[in-house]
């Protein structure tokens, strides 16, 4: 059985990849400071900072695979990354990255595939860029990266927000004019367990098949939440009539349709 080590095991998309993988795999997991959903025996604790121990946990499970959902100080996870993927160097380990959509964010005019060269103009997203580049040029194909879109989850803070909003009546900021599109934390962990199970290699771009903008996404929600959708208060992208994009869309076709989702079957989920 395959050794898992999932480096932020206790956030949303580290939780939900714990629990589609433990079936079929030996799943390790660190966290900082909420417990993973793991045995005992198989978590640790681990801040961004400390990569000495960091090699420890490698050279004592010897994972055939990590996959990083890291959250954190951007300087102190690009060292930790810099670490971990000179670590894997000589090892036959493969390295799947947690990406954002946030690596286009220098160009919303336009949806971007994986063949895109990133350009961001945020610190989020510079610091994603120089890691997707630093983990490729030392794991080579041995780096796989995943980028996604919003992730939500019956348990995201996301939707959390949006239910304590409507309880409190208080507002909520939405873009009338940015299209996106949105993943689930579910939904995530089975398409990469696909990549992982197929040995797919590359960029992989996930998310919502459709698109719709910000605001409309929520006013499906709130609409079905038996809420007025008088709550939501409507923003123009950047001060401009114009449609924006902050949109993933993937040009590879070796993901089957069984695991894509639409913008209303996430919804559907929710509210399931």
């Amino acid at each position: 059985m395959e050794k898992v080590l999932i480096l932020g095991a206790s956030g949303l998309v580290g939780r939900a990849l714990s629990d589609e993988l433990k079936d079929g795999f030996d799943v390790y997991g660190t966290y900082s400071t909420t417990l993973p959903s793991l045995p005992v025996g198989k978590q640790f604790q681990l801040e961004v900072k400390q990569t000495d121990k960091l090699k420890e946990i490698i050279h004592a499970i010897k994972p055939s695979m990590v996959i990083s959902c890291l959250r954190g100080d951007y300087d102190h996870q690009l060292k930790f990354h810099k670490e971990l993927a000179s670590e894997l160097h000589n090892k036959d380990s493969r390295l799947y990255f947690i990406s954002t959509t946030n690596v286009f964010d220098g160009d919303y005019s336009r949806p971007y595939t994986e063949t895109d060269l990133p350009f961001s103009q945020s610190d989020y997203g510079n610091f994603k860029i120089e890691c997707e580049k630093m983990l490729r040029e030392t794991l080579a194909e041995r780096a796989m990266i995943i980028r996604i879109p919003a992730i939500w989850g019956k348990d995201s803070p996301r939707y959390h927000a949006i239910k304590e909003s409507i309880k409190s009546q208080k507002v909520i900021d939405v873009y009338s004019n940015l299209v996106c599109n949105n993943l689930l934390d579910i939904q995530l962990a089975k398409q990469l367990r696909f990549i992982i199970e197929s040995k797919l290699k590359g960029i992989f771009h996930l998310g919502s098949v459709d698109r719709m903008t910000q605001g409309q996404f929520y006013e499906q929600i709130i609409s079905k939440l038996e809420s007025e959708n008088s709550l939501l208060n409507y923003h123009l992208f950047q001060d401009m009539t114009e449609t924006f994009y902050f949109t993933l869309k993937s040009n590879r076709e070796d993901m089957p349709s069984s695991l894509q989702s639409t913008n209303m079957d996430i919804i559907s989920y929710l509210l399931g």
